[in-house]
């Protein structure tokens, strides 16, 4: 079952809960960082990076990650008001 995963411009709070809502999906599903790394082939320590708010994912490591994770990203178009 594939989840949405609402993508925001990437300010630094957005990059803090985007690692957030990782971090919760790799828990619910009781992976280890270290074995979603290895699943996605993406390095321990990015994994780590963005999990905690530190690392602004490129869109190729973000979809290794979801990927593995089951989420999906959603766009939407941004609502300017005058």
């Amino acid at each position: 079952m594939l989840h949405n995963l609402e993508f925001k411009p990437m300010g630094q709070t957005e990059i803090s809960s985007l690692g957030k809502q990782i971090a919760d999906r790799r828990k619910e599903l009781n992976i280890s960082q270290a074995d979603l790394a290895e699943m996605s082939g993406v390095s321990l320590r990015t994994v780590n990076g963005i999990e905690s708010g530190r690392a602004n994912p490129s869109v190729k490591v973000l979809f290794e990650l979801l990927q593995v994770l089951g989420l999906v990203i959603t766009l939407k178009e941004r609502v300017v008001h005058e």
